[in-house]
């Protein structure tokens, strides 16, 4: 994809990108490149491939949700995605990205700097830890299929305001789906929507899947990942 065909294809999606909001994908897509020289940040690194599955994947989140003017949180952002393009395509909400790797926080904070987001808000901690002191914060938490669906949940959850939503991207769901009644039970969570569709140009499936938060979530979630793994929820 290039950065015609991303222009044209996310106003399919309801999208205007202005020149500056291209260059600073262009900065963001430069800056990657050269940070992962150092340390690993992606396997993606050909430019069309980037814009493609990186840049437009992170906006299909539109699909799904109107993310304009909200409070967003992306757990597990790695390089930024999909938080730092909503950033830079979505001035007016602001994004906040947990991601323990001291690394990749840096290459998030150098984007930031870099590219002037003040929009953004970067927090070096595990996401169970942030989630026990920052309950009911967020209109939106979203996660790129950062870890099963079933603890994207128990993570994500604690952290989405009464009546906000978790929204789940990820390729096939199937098996991640067996068991996910309980969850959603326990969360206080109900699925409300979701897309499926193939990204353009290559075709590789996706799945956009919006739950809805009823009531507060209980105090004991989320557990610690130790706990997670030996134990559903």
């Amino acid at each position: 994809m290039n950065k015609e065909e991303f222009i044209n294809e996310v106003k399919k999606l309801g999208i205007d990108i202005k020149k500056n909001t291209i260059n600073n994908l262009d900065e963001y897509y430069h800056i990657l490149t050269e940070e992962n020289k150092k340390y690993n940040l992606t396997r993606i690194v050909e430019e069309k491939d980037v814009y493609l599955k990186h840049f437009y994947d992170s906006l299909t989140i539109t699909k799904i949700e109107n993310i304009k003017e909200k409070s967003i949180c992306d757990l597990g952002s790695g390089a930024g995605l999909p938080g730092l393009v909503l950033a830079i395509c979505f001035p007016d909400s602001n994004v906040t990205l947990i991601e323990s790797n001291t690394k990749k926080c840096h290459f998030l904070n150098l984007v930031k700097e870099k590219l002037e987001l003040n929009n953004v808000q970067i927090i070096n901690t595990r996401i169970e830890e942030y989630a026990k002191e920052n309950r009911e914060i967020f209109d939106i938490v979203t996660a790129r299929a950062v870890a099963p669906l079933k603890h994207l949940l128990e993570y994500g959850i604690p952290l989405v305001k009464v009546n906000g939503v978790f929204i789940a991207m990820k390729a096939n769901t199937e098996k991640e789906e067996e068991n996910i009644s309980e969850y959603l039970t326990k969360l206080s969570i109900k699925e409300e929507n979701r897309v499926v569709f193939n990204l353009p140009f290559e075709n590789s499936l996706r799945t956009l899947i919006k739950y809805k938060k009823i009531s507060k979530t209980n105090l004991i979630y989320p557990r610690k990942y130790s706990e997670m793994i030996k134990k559903d929820i």
